[in-house]
């Protein structure tokens, strides 16, 4: 019987000691305490007003809820940052009389990533997603927040799993 309650103790012990790795989000061991989200200049054609300060909020707040690091002005372990250089819209599907029936807007951001802990773990690459709405809507009010909230919510948790989701 007690050899029994030390193998449980054992097996109890263990399983807690791995678990402490990994977290809900799947980020695992994060070599870092702080990050730093530079702002992300609208470098597109169309400047749609507000999208840049928009997004690099919505970067900042993926990582906050998401990890335990601490936000920095500078000098931080992680930086993020980069530029919006694509705000398209464009016609997706077309009526029998060659009118648009649904558009899309398109966002792609392009990343720099720096972790001055861990320099393989650097990259720069872009990310993009869209949003399809009919086209007798203007991107304007509700709609153009909705767009936004969507794009944004999906490339920055792209960006979350390209820098500090390891599965």
């Amino acid at each position: 019987m007690k050899h029994i309650k030390l193998i449980l103790l054992t097996i109890i012990m263990l399983s807690m000691n791995s678990c402490s790795v990994y977290n809900f989000t799947g980020t695992g061991k994060i070599d870092a305490k702080t990050f730093q989200v530079n702002f992300f200049q609208n470098n597109a054609e169309i400047i749609e007003p507000g999208i840049d300060r928009t997004f690099t909020l919505a970067l900042q707040d993926i990582i906050q809820n998401q990890t335990n690091l601490n936000l920095a002005k500078n000098g931080a372990d992680l930086t993020y940052e980069g530029e919006i250089v694509d705000y398209r819209i464009s016609p997706m599907t077309a009526t029998a009389d060659q009118k648009a029936a649904q558009n899309r807007l398109k966002i792609r951001v392009n990343v720099r990533f720096t972790n001055k802990n861990k320099e393989v773990d650097n990259f720069e690459k872009t990310f993009e997603f869209y949003y399809d709405y009919p086209a007798e809507q203007q991107l304007v009010g509700s709609t153009l927040n909705n767009a936004l909230k969507e794009i944004f919510e999906r490339i920055t948790q792209d960006i979350f799993n390209e820098s500090l989701a390891k599965w």
